[in-house]
């Protein structure tokens, strides 16, 4: 009487067991589901993109401030030298002859948010 009992119970909380089991696979699986974890996967995806771009930056800062100490860019240049191109390209603020607004990205209606819907 109490094998029968005994194997009765096991039999049963293997049956709750497995419909659980199944009932959580299933609603894994429904189109909503899957789609909350394909995004959580890109935002992780971006997130570790980010992170490595970072890092080249970060690597990229750190070499080139290298090979200036190297190559004596970083020091003080000789006065007698002409202004580099590009500060005389674009000008100081209060220079004469400079009729040109320089363009910022503020002030462009352009975003480079990627995450907003079009």
């Amino acid at each position: 009487m109490f094998r029968r009992t005994f194997w009765f119970t096991a039999g049963a909380a293997a049956g709750v067991w497995a419909t659980t089991k199944v009932n959580r696979k299933i609603r894994a699986l429904t189109p909503e589901s899957l789609a909350a974890q394909a995004a959580n996967k890109a935002i992780d995806a971006g997130h570790r993109l980010k992170d490595f771009a970072l890092d080249v930056r970060d690597g990229m800062a750190q070499r080139e401030a290298e090979l200036g100490e190297v190559l004596g860019l970083n020091g003080r240049t000789d006065p007698e030298l002409p202004t580099q191109r590009r500060i005389a390209a674009i000008g100081e603020a209060g220079q004469p002859g400079i009729d040109k607004q320089i363009k910022y990205i503020e002030n462009t209606t352009y975003t480079y948010n990627r995450n907003e819907d079009h």
